[in-house]
């Protein structure tokens, strides 16, 4: 891993591509509170986007319902340019069965801000087992592929260890290594670092760093604003269930055009 590498950014003005994943329209009530209101959002094949917000904004959700793990209300969630969660028939749009969920979700991989790692597994296993069990890769060769992607993000001495017998930090790292060894197109971190101690942030941090790097599609929600400057080509705000603003971070962060993210900004500087 290579803590200062440059992070490339676009240059020129903006081409006219098809996101890798994007909303359109995308709406979520729980209740008769509004979480998301017809949110239009997208990120190019190879970007990373860094996506702020107050708790509550919606953000969260966001990235909840891109990787299928809830149904919208209304709207479309659309992979390389295709309508995925949901399918069109006589009666509408309907949520797609369970087994074609899940092999589109392994095209979108998700770390939570809570690790989720099974605890009756050590960490080879915890790896492995989305390859045996979504893709039906050999035993054998799901244990190579795993032990390559710990060995990426530094945790191949740790195969044999329990999700207990880690840190904060370590377990972040394993759960990131079992969401990359689907080889998802693109990666959704949803406040990766805010369950960790402040001295493990940085861990974690290298290793997102060094996807970005490597050209990885990222969707990163966060706290973190130092990483969304120095590592983003895109920053977003939510506030209230909507995009306030978005922009390149040296604009967004130095020259903010809505009150609403000066606002945002001066508190959390």
């Amino acid at each position: 891993m290579n803590e200062s590498a440059a992070i490339p950014r676009p240059t020129g003005g903006p081409a006219v591509t098809t996101p890798l994943l994007q909303t359109v329209g995308l709406r979520k009530s729980y209740g008769t509170q509004v979480v998301l209101d017809r949110v239009d959002f997208g990120i190019d094949a190879g970007a990373v986007k860094a996506v702020l917000g107050p708790s509550g904004s919606g953000k969260s959700t966001m990235l909840r319902l891109m990787a299928l793990l809830e149904p919208a209300d209304d709207g479309s969630i659309l992979l390389h340019g295709r309508e995925i969660g949901t399918e069109s028939g006589r009666a509408g749009a309907a949520r797609l069965p369970e087994r074609r969920l899940a092999r589109q979700r392994a095209e979108i991989g998700m770390v939570f801000q809570r690790f989720n790692l099974f605890a009756h597994l050590d960490v080879l296993h915890n790896v492995t087992l989305g390859l045996t069990a979504v893709r039906h890769v050999g035993k054998a060769e799901a244990a190579q592929r795993a032990q390559a992607m710990l060995e990426r993000v530094g945790m191949a001495d740790r195969m044999r260890h329990y999700p207990s017998e880690l840190s904060g930090g370590q377990q972040q790292r394993v759960a990131i290594a079992r969401a990359l060894v689907l080889e998802p197109s693109v990666m959704l971190f949803d406040e990766p670092t805010s369950a960790l101690d402040p001295e493990l942030v940085n861990e974690v941090l290298v290793v997102m760093e060094d996807l970005a790097a490597q050209g990885m599609t990222m969707i990163v929600v966060t706290h973190e604003t130092g990483f969304a400057r120095r590592v983003a080509h895109e920053v977003a705000l939510f506030h209230s269930g909507v995009i306030v603003e978005q922009a390149p971070p040296e604009r967004f962060f130095t020259q903010p055009e809505h009150e609403r993210t000066r606002a945002f900004l001066a508190h959390v500087h």
